[in-house]
């Protein structure tokens, strides 16, 4: 299957977030672990890990809009609400759990890790249907 002009716009900004996450995570993790960091520095390299994730959510939005085709926008909109699913699922039961005193503390960095892990359940579905409808 051919991809179209949006996917293909979608997969390069994706590829240039994950690129410039790990090109910020890597240095932050180690000043971190080093103890080599204070005081506003320390936030702000704290944050910019966290921006290309926020990229990920924008590029996410970005392509929906972007896509013309309203198949490809639909199994990718299904896609998106079982990660959403999956994720806010997962975070309230934690949740609940942890306010009990029963599971350990989760930090809040794994629920969108969670969301992406939803959107490959969510794509194994999408999958599921195009056989049975085939």
């Amino acid at each position: 299957m051919r991809f179209s002009p949006a996917q293909r716009r979608y997969s390069r900004r994706v590829l240039i977030l994950a690129i410039v996450y790990a090109a910020l995570l890597l240095p932050a993790v180690y000043l971190f672990a080093r103890h080599l960091v204070t005081g506003p520095l320390a936030y702000l390299l704290g944050v910019l890990p966290a921006l290309p994730v926020v990229g990920f959510f924008v590029a996410v939005g970005a392509y929906l809009v972007e896509e013309q085709d309203e198949y490809l926008r639909l199994i990718f909109a299904r896609q998106s609400l079982i990660a959403t699913g999956v994720a806010m699922t997962a975070a309230t039961v934690w949740g609940f759990l942890e306010g009990f005193d029963l599971v350990p503390h989760a930090v809040a960095w794994a629920w969108p890790v969670t969301w992406f892990a939803g959107m490959g359940i969510g794509a194994c579905v999408n999958r599921m249907v195009e056989r049975t409808a085939a």
